[in-house]
């Protein structure tokens, strides 16, 4: 039949893409196809597309002529790992990836239906940006995918994957989502690029150094992860989702495991030095207490002082946040408070429960911080934690210094469970400084304020006082950490507690 005939053209001129040598183009970058993107994200034979015959309507500029099945983008929904996602991919072959109207209305479309349904979009950006042949058009239908952005924000899960490139107005799409992940040397964000920076700043800076990857994920914090190829990024990707749920409406998804919840684990017995100013690897004690040593980080290259992450304990999945004394001394900074008040937020949209691990001596301080805004940053963890209701559990390691104790989940916070180890200090601040403070006419005598210190340390620098207020739950040995927290969780399985009503609060932005 002849309409069977048009049916199959049509199919295969939309699988072409750009054609052989655009295809071949890309392929010469390290860059996948948007379609072969799909295929290594989803699992085997699950894609069902969406829109594969929808071509742009626009007439200027001898477009008429140039009309590409798709348009730039493939878009529909499949499963990974035999859950449901949404998912687009930008077509870099077609246009350059080029937002139209009509492109745009495809990414709209199964946004629309994700939301009716429940599941994760996943966003993988590979574009030049607005098609320019459009004009306002193109900045409409930017205007309209935001829209959706906002409207699935804390419905659903949205992920975005920069696999080229992604400038101007393009990405405040990806920025509006919960996670960005990147492509090291290959993928870029940038509001305005080189060129135009060198005419109006007179800097001159690569596209890589101005918005690539290990600019995004190390200096702006931007972007979540960066990886090494398209590859690495999409089979990433898919262990990530299996953290996640599917919408606000579940709970997060539970895998069996075969490491016991009941696990003792003595080496953290010793884990903490006896000099209480020397540092220790916090991400030594996540992995011996999490199943099978399995912690997806969050951002591990963006604000090292603060640990940020999904991981699971008993099969159940947990969003983590711990102090890393070996950075900053795991003081509390401007981009380390940002960091984990967006991480709790998204924790707290979709039923992740939480465990704070908790090392802080306070925040830091300096001139730098507190022009930069430091009092606006850290009250946003502080609210993050105050607004959250999923189970939270916090244990204290060692320091949990002045405000800074208040705003790492305290019970004050509404925390579940607050269990604290022996070497816990928890104090207004630490034994010298106190000490300084109180005996400071006694300055001038060495021993004297030495032994003040001992006397301040013995009676204020241990968990009891907190204890004895009810504002820790329990000491605990070290090595029953992972025990004590499996049970803490089961026991919160159903909790709930709602927030008074509200349209919306108004954090500390």
């Amino acid at each position: 039949m002849e309409i069977i005939r048009q049916l199959d053209e049509k199919r295969d001129r939309a699988r072409a893409g750009g054609g052989p040598q655009r295809v071949a183009a890309q392929h010469a970058k390290g860059k996948l196809t948007a379609r072969e993107r799909i295929d290594l994200l989803l699992d085997t034979g699950s894609f069902e597309e969406w829109d594969m015959f929808v071509e742009h309507r626009c007439s200027d500029f001898g477009m008429e002529k140039q009309k590409i099945p798709s348009d730039g983008v493939v878009t529909g929904y499949g499963t990974v790992n035999g859950r449901l996602v949404f998912v687009f991919s930008q077509d870099f072959t077609v246009f350059g990836g080029s937002l139209s109207e009509a492109h745009a209305e495809k990414i709209c479309k199964i946004m629309d239906q994700a939301l009716k349904v429940g599941a994760p979009v996943i966003g993988l950006n590979d574009s030049g940006g607005a098609r320019i042949q459009e004009g306002v058009a193109s900045l409409a239908g930017y205007a309209e995918v935001f829209q959706r952005n906002v409207m699935a924000s804390g419905v659903v899960p949205q992920i975005s994957l920069i696999m080229g490139p992604c400038a101007g107005g393009a990405v405040y799409s990806p920025a509006i989502t919960d996670f960005i992940f990147m492509v090291k040397d290959s993928s870029y964000l940038f509001v305005t690029g080189p060129e135009v920076v060198k005419t109006v700043t007179h800097e001159t800076v690569t596209a890589e150094e101005l918005g690539g990857a290990v600019t995004h994920t190390g200096r702006s914090g931007v972007a979540d992860l960066a990886f090494e190829n398209d590859v690495e990024a999409l089979l990433q990707l898919r262990r990530f989702l299996d953290f996640l749920p599917a919408s606000n409406r579940e709970k997060a998804p539970v895998r069996l495991t075969r490491d016991p919840a009941e696990r003792l684990e003595p080496s953290l017995n010793t884990l903490i030095p006896a000099n209480p100013n020397k540092p220790y690897d916090m991400r030594e004690l996540l992995l011996k207490v999490v199943d099978d040593a399995d912690f997806f980080e969050v951002a591990p290259s963006f604000a090292g002082n603060i640990l940020t992450g999904f991981a699971r304990m008993d099969g159940q999945t947990v969003g983590i946040v711990a102090n890393q004394p070996l950075v900053l001394a795991g003081c509390l900074d401007i981009d380390s408070s940002r960091k984990a008040a967006r991480f709790v937020r998204f924790c707290d949209c979709f039923n992740i429960p939480l465990l704070t691990f908790v090392d802080v001596p306070g925040f830091l301080p300096g001139t730098d911080q507190e022009f930069g805004g430091i009092i606006k940053h850290g009250a946003k963890l502080l609210y993050a934690y105050a607004e959250c209701t999923v189970p939270k559990i916090t244990v204290i390691t060692r320091k949990a210094y002045g405000g800074a104790y208040d705003v790492m989940s305290s019970k004050h916070l509404r925390g579940d469970v607050n269990f604290a180890w022996p070497t816990a200090e928890i104090a207004v601040m630490g034994p010298k400084g106190a000490v300084e403070i109180i005996f400071r006419n006694d300055i001038g005598d060495p021993a004297k304020i030495a032994d003040r210190t001992e006397e301040y340390r013995q009676k204020f620098a241990n968990p009891f006082v907190a204890g004895h207020r009810g504002f820790i739950d329990d000491v605990i040995r070290p090595h029953a950490t992972r025990r004590r927290i499996c049970r803490s969780l089961n026991m919160l399985r159903d909790k709930k507690l709602e927030n008074p009503w509200r349209k919306h609060g108004n954090i500390p932005l």
